[in-house]
């Protein structure tokens, strides 16, 4: 059997940036025994104006579970302090599911056989040009983690196009350098998420077998290039169920904080992803994050970092989704599809999917949704002159 590279040595090329913030975040998580609070802890916990990094801490730990509601009550309050009644509405638009990683869990990995696809630039336009005529006007672009197949270059193509018909852009691509983040901010893009997946770096190990993936410290880095790179925002996630998800999510909030505090001008925003069944394989679910766990989750991030941004994914089911756009969630998905192409007939289909989506609205559905819950859907905040 081929001996595995070593996950936590830098390929070639790949940019080392001189931060202790990826030694601060593990050590940080490898110290939080979550066993080892109590239901004081928490009710502390809430009573604090300011959610300290030991605050998050209890509110992640099963000693908070009975406190759910009062969590609710204040994230709620919290949400409404600083985002009003907003919901952002977007969606994700796939232009290529070419990979080169082998991660064993998602459904585009290099050996899982699937119908593979590229959008050319023709394609984009039609596709972007039909989700603008939804009345959106934010974008994420997402391909598969392929510098060979969507380089550098495709990809800020896609952001020049995007601009045209988008006033926000944001990008779900692979981990790159700060001066590559700079070129495809010139090029539009405002943010760049990238999922860690799990912060475990011992399972991370054992999750991706192969490809620029593995290597565990350039993923961790990423947002930090990002905002080296000048990118206005940043979003974080990991994939509930992969690991131990209180130590991820723990290590995830973690990671934000400390980079809220290095560079106070970045937008943070927290995904909350769990794990959905992958196409050739319907056994990949979440192990024991159900949704009172998630919600707890999703309020925690919210006490602790309550200018933050939080998405709610069509992986959710929709009595999920509008549930938790009233209390802590601003920023929800419409019209979304995980294959490469799907808004406009002639591009329908063209490449199979990630995973299974649980929501399957439109944005005109998703709008109604949210004006029904008495709260106002946004399609963008920004003026630029």
């Amino acid at each position: 059997m081929k001996e595995r590279t070593d996950h936590m040595k830098y390929m070639e090329g790949m940019e080392v940036l001189d931060s202790d913030v990826m030694e601060r975040v593990i050590s940080s998580m490898e110290a939080y025994d979550y066993g080892a609070y109590t239901a004081a802890d928490v009710e502390i916990a809430l009573q604090h104006s300011i959610c300290t990094p030991e605050d998050f801490a209890a509110l992640l730990s099963p000693a908070a579970e009975p406190f759910l509601e009062e969590m609710a009550r204040k994230a709620q309050q919290e949400t409404r302090k600083h985002f009003g009644n907003s919901v952002y509405v977007f969606t994700p638009l796939y232009i290529s599911n070419y990979c080169e990683n082998y991660c064993i869990y998602c459904g585009f990995n290099c050996h899982n056989r699937i119908k593979r696809a590229k959008l050319n630039e023709e394609e984009i336009h039609k596709e972007m040009a039909a989700i603008a005529a939804t009345g959106l006007e934010e974008i994420l672009i997402l391909v598969g983690e392929s510098r060979s197949m969507s380089d550098v270059k495709y990809l800020g193509e896609a952001c020049k196009i995007a601009r045209k018909y988008f006033k926000m852009v944001g990008l779900e691509v692979y981990p790159m350098n700060s001066d590559e983040y700079a070129y495809l901010h010139q090029c539009g893009a405002d943010y760049v998420t990238v999922f860690q997946e799990t912060y475990d770096s011992d399972k991370y190990e054992t999750l991706h077998l192969a490809g620029h993936k593995r290597v565990f410290p350039y993923r961790l880095n990423a947002q930090e290039r990002a905002l080296k790179g000048g990118m206005r925002g940043v979003g974080f996630g990991a994939l509930l169920g992969l690991g131990d998800f209180r130590k991820d999510a723990y290590a995830t909030g973690i990671h934000a904080w400390l980079l809220q505090r290095k560079y106070p001008q970045a937008e943070i925003a927290f995904s909350c992803p769990r794990l959905r069944p992958i196409i050739n394989n319907d056994k990949i679910n979440p192990k024991d994050v159900h949704e009172r766990q998630l919600l707890q989750v999703i309020t925690a991030y919210r006490l602790f970092m309550p200018f933050a941004s939080i998405t709610i994914s069509t992986r959710e089911s929709a009595r999920f989704r509008d549930n938790i756009v009233t209390i802590a969630a601003t920023k929800i998905s419409a019209g979304v599809s995980t294959g490469v192409g799907s808004h406009v007939e002639e591009v329908q289909d063209k490449g199979d999917a990630q995973f299974e989506i649980d929501d399957n609205r439109d944005v005109d559905e998703i709008c109604r949704m949210l004006q029904n819950k008495g709260m106002q859907p946004v399609m963008n905040d920004y003026v630029y002159v």
